[in-house]
């Protein structure tokens, strides 16, 4: 049975990103390092935190989330209901919660790849 989107699992997904997950000096470190603004780094940074993680989800896990990001991305959400009361390490503003969600989505998608190709 496939599984409905839900926004709700996003937030869980960046639970790793929150500051009441639990203190880890080097986690924070590499997070404020760096800008969530910049796809480029925001990518590298999903590649050394959330990857080993998304990585821990059954495959039909890993396409849930991938099919509520890219569900919510074609109805235009504004990801607002993922990012409230969201207090994260992040050292900037998340400008555009919409791009965010899509490095996520494109990092998941690769990721996802890895282990089909990998099983």
């Amino acid at each position: 049975m496939k599984r409905q989107p839900k926004l709700s699992i996003i937030r869980g997904l960046l639970f790793t990103y929150n500051i009441e997950n639990t203190k880890d000096l080097e986690r924070e470190e590499i997070i404020v390092s760096k800008n969530v603004n910049d796809r480029k780094e925001l990518s590298e940074l999903f590649d050394t935190l959330t990857k080993p993680e998304f990585f821990t989800y059954t495959k039909e896990e890993q396409q849930w989330f991938i099919n509520t990001i890219s569900h919510y991305l074609s109805i235009n959400d504004t990801f607002d209901s993922v990012f409230y009361l969201l207090d994260t390490y992040f050292e900037d503003k998340i400008i555009d919660q919409r791009q965010f969600m899509e490095v996520l989505l494109e990092c998941l998608i690769r990721y996802h790849g890895e282990t089909t190709t990998n099983a």
